[in-house]
């Protein structure tokens, strides 16, 4: 999957542009800081970057000049946003290196046509090696021969996740996992009339049965957002990753399958949760021993988002904000949590 870095200043321009092009299939990391956005490429290395002209601290051909400048980054992709305004700029950044310019405002039609345009000529494209990429992070979707797939049903994606999550799984076991509230014989019927649509919503060929047992066809084997994060997480709990590649792991995590309510659902949420518990503590440990003190509170802040009872991280929390000066440690050495305010 094609991973696009988006770096501006306006927090709604950022917002917008991940929407679309999540959406799209696309793998996106936001930065509303070239500076910092340059850290993260010494970790996270996109196959293209779209970035403001207009910013505080650092303009964004400035931050293109330090892009070309490095050996590794000096051939990636390079997109300009710029008003009518800027139009001057953008003629500059294009004799600095810039593949193309994107003018505000812009549709999502005008986002998603300039990024495959330069994401074809780099010789990428959304899909993985059989041409389906499955995304359960944060959202529930499916992308397959380069378009998302219109589901019949929403149980139908779900019971594709279920057989990508389970590899081979009798009917029962299906039914029993999805409709935990219905008896037997209509628990059986639901999951026959699920697996109808699910094969209509891919193709008929789409789930095998042998010995009455089903799974997802030997050729389709989607790039998984959930199997690339568990991969990462197990080598971040050996000890493989440092800070800013912990940071950028943790921010990976989302919410599985939201809208999907079912017994196995809640199973992978759980186990998902406990990584991201470990990685942000991981993460948390190592902004402290960097003196990263704010960083080190906005990782337990997050981390108490998921688990409010974690008594490591409410200390952690505590510590973290009272090195800095923030009154707010008061708050977490009482326990009270204040997300609405935020650390930044």
């Amino acid at each position: 999957m094609p991973r696009i870095l988006v770096v501006d200043d306006d927090a709604a321009i950022l917002k917008l542009i991940s929407v679309i092009l999540s959406r799209a299939g696309h793998e996106v990391r936001t930065s509303n800081h070239p500076v910092e956005a340059l850290d993260l490429l010494k970790v996270f290395t996109p196959d293209l970057v779209i970035s403001d002209v207009v910013m505080p601290y650092m303009t964004g051909l400035e931050f293109l000049e330090k892009v070309r400048d490095n050996e590794q980054l000096g051939a990636l992709p390079f997109v300009l946003l710029s008003s009518h305004a800027e139009r001057g700029d953008v003629r500059r950044g294009m004799n600095l290196g810039a593949d193309d310019y994107l003018p505000k405002p812009f549709t999502p039609q005008d986002l998603t046509t300039a990024v495959d345009a330069r994401l074809r000529r780099a010789g990428l494209t959304i899909q993985g090696e059989s041409g389906m990429l499955a995304k359960g992070l944060g959202t529930a979707q499916v992308v397959w021969k380069g378009a998302a797939v219109a589901w019949v049903s929403r149980k139908a994606l779900e019971l594709f996740f279920y057989l990508l999550e389970h590899k081979e799984v009798t009917s029962w076991e299906a039914a029993e996992a999805l409709w935990p509230e219905k008896d037997e014989a209509r628990a059986s019927s639901l999951f026959h009339t699920t697996l109808h649509r699910l094969r209509r919503s891919l193709s008929n060929e789409a789930v095998v049965s042998t010995n009455r047992r089903y799974a997802l066809a030997s050729d389709l084997t989607p790039e998984y957002d959930v199997q690339r994060y568990e991969l990462l997480a197990g080598q971040a709990e050996n000890g493989s990753l440092g800070l800013e590649e912990l940071r950028e792991l943790a921010g990976i995590y989302g919410h599985f399958l939201p809208g999907a309510d079912s017994p196995w659902v809640d199973d992978v949420r759980s186990r998902l949760e406990q990584k991201q518990l470990s990685i942000l503590g991981l993460a948390a440990r190592a902004a402290t021993d960097a003196g990263r003190a704010k960083d080190a509170a906005m990782l337990h802040q997050r981390a108490l988002a998921i688990d409010p009872m974690s008594e490591l991280d409410w200390q952690g929390l505590a510590r973290a904000l009272d090195t800095i000066g923030d009154p707010r440690a008061r708050l977490a050495a009482q326990r009270e949590a204040w997300w609405a305010v935020d650390l930044d």
